[in-house]
């Protein structure tokens, strides 16, 4: 019995020993820094971050992750760091354990900007293994963004392993950019680095190589002329961007002047309610919108689709109403046929304004005119790009029309010569009404591509009106050839004067470029041929 009772006291010791001194033993590098985030020192969790980072603990993600997003939260008492997730359960960081709550003590760990850049590296350097390509692109771009040398050792592993191009250029630009900063990284490497950085030619670059500081003399006169280089090649690739901003504005000008040039060349009606058919083109995509959202979610990508050959309908048949009822008793008295349709345009904006009310409407983007994609060094927007196509398409189906159809033959004989044409059996009236309504549906679609990129409201029209007839006026009336050069020219300079005069008086020297212009050449650009114009 005392022998059984000294090998239970033995036992007991031992147990007690194992408590006291082995247990805190385990507790490991990992387990050490997490307590670290609990000491609300900047220092002590700067160095945790590292420490968990290149740990290879599965749990070093979700933590990183929940400093990055204030839910890494610390108890300054028990020196404890908690995980808290979004459905509001809470896990203990070092151990992964779930908690029933968080003590009330605990507060989330405290970041300032050099920290803000140490988690980005962390996290970094953790989804450079990601089996996914995309998450690992992302990955090598956040490391390069904070450049963190503790990242050095992460980006050369997957550097190591990397297949895929993009992924591989990225960690290359990501080694760069630590190299540049590393204090005793070798001279060589740091010239390499500026190789690299050159290489890649970017605004994100160009201010790695222009806050690098005190650095070898050889490194000073490459970065020196890296700068040089891609300063050059940045003025260039603005020039491009300016022009495509250009290109842009013109395609928007174009699609906006395009109807006023049939109307305005076929009638010589100056209609000043012009922009009002641009505008109930919007409003029609915004009931489109309206009734899909409500009733037919699933259709929303094809709004717009559907959007077009309404919005043609409903203004051309305004434009048709508006032309039987005002403007065939006004032909001839151009004076009155502005103030009539200047008066109608108050009366139709008043009328959308009691319909839908003064403030804007929402019209959203299909998931295929959402977003951007970078070409080179300038950024392409996909409702830009898809709005120039449109215009493109209208533009060249106007002309087939115009060419091949009997409208568009009887439209021709009556912009040459009226007189003519009338003796010739062609009912002038019926022209005039369906021009009026073609220049007006064309209007409406014209609204349909605007509402992606402009406030739908009632005063839509009122931006363009001005600039369209400018557009008209400049290409040559009733010529659609002059009025697609005179859309993208104007388009075009206004975007390169606008970072020289600003936008005011860009718009203003480009006015007063017009009115010397018209002074050389009165009938525009391109002028048409007929007796009644040579008359």
């Amino acid at each position: 019995m005392p022998a059984n009772l000294s090998a239970r006291l033995c036992s007991l010791a031992l147990s007690l020993f194992l408590i006291a001194f082995a247990l805190p033993a385990l507790a490991g590098p990992f387990e050490d820094a997490v307590a670290k985030f609990a000491n609300d020192d900047y220092s002590d969790t700067d160095e945790a971050i590292g420490v968990v980072a290149s740990s290879g603990n599965p749990l070093a993600f979700p933590i990183i992750s929940a400093l990055q997003d204030g839910r890494l939260m610390a108890d300054l008492d028990s020196k404890k760091a908690y995980v808290t997730g979004a459905d509001g359960k809470s896990i203990d960081a070092a151990t992964g354990q779930a908690v029933a709550s968080v003590p009330d003590s605990a507060s989330a760990v405290r970041l300032n900007n050099r920290l803000r850049r140490s988690v980005d590296a962390a996290l970094g350097s953790l989804t450079l293994q990601s089996p996914d390509v995309g998450t690992r692109l992302q990955a090598a771009q956040s490391v390069f963004k904070s450049h963190e040398e503790t990242a050095l050792e992460a980006v050369d592993g997957a550097l190591a392993k990397e297949t895929n191009k993009s992924v591989k250029a990225a960690l290359g630009d990501a080694r760069a950019a630590i190299l540049l900063f590393k204090p005793d990284a070798t001279e060589v490497e740091k010239l390499e680095a500026v190789a690299t950085l050159k290489g890649r030619g970017d605004q994100e670059a160009l201010a790695l190589l222009t806050g690098m500081g005190d650095q070898p003399a050889s490194v000073t006169k490459a970065a020196a002329s890296a700068i040089g280089s891609i300063q050059s090649s940045l003025a260039i690739w603005s020039m491009v961007q300016n022009a495509w901003y250009g290109l842009s504005l013109g395609s928007v000008l174009l699609l906006a002047a395009i109807g006023l040039a049939i109307t305005f060349g076929v009638m010589g009606v100056i209609n000043m309610a012009h922009g009002e058919m641009v505008m109930i083109g919007a409003y029609t995509t915004f009931v489109v919108q309206e009734v899909i959202r409500t009733s037919y979610p699933g259709l929303f990508d094809y709004s717009l689709l559907i959007a077009v050959p309404l919005a043609f309908l409903v203004a051309g048949a305004i434009g048709v109403l508006i032309e039987r009822s005002i403007i065939r008793f006004l032909y001839g008295r151009p004076l009155e046929t502005l103030l009539a349709t200047w008066g109608l345009s108050l009366v139709l904006q008043q009328a959308v304004r009691t319909m839908f009310g003064p403030t804007n409407r929402e019209v959203g983007n299909p998931s295929w005119m959402s977003g951007a994609f970078e070409l080179g060094q300038i950024t392409i927007t996909y409702n830009r790009l898809w709005i120039l196509v449109f215009t493109l398409a209208v533009f060249a189906i106007l002309l087939a029309m115009l060419r091949y159809t009997a409208l568009g033959l009887e439209m021709r004989a009556v912009t040459q010569n009226r007189r003519m044409a009338a003796s010739m059996g062609i009912a002038t009236s019926r022209v005039d009404a369906l021009t009026f309504g073609l220049g007006s549906g064309i209007a409406g679609i014209a609204g349909v591509a605007l509402s992606q990129i402009d406030n739908v409201s009632p005063n839509l029209g009122q931006s363009y009106i001005i600039d369209s007839f400018m557009v008209v006026v400049f290409g040559g009336v009733g010529n659609l050839w002059g009025t697609l050069v005179g859309a993208f020219t104007l388009g075009i300079a206004n975007k390169f004067l606008e970072p020289v005069a600003g936008a005011v008086l860009g718009k203003i020297a480009i006015l007063v470029l017009i009115i010397l212009f018209i002074q050389k050449r009165p009938r525009g650009l391109f002028a048409l041929k007929g007796r009644a114009v040579e008359a």
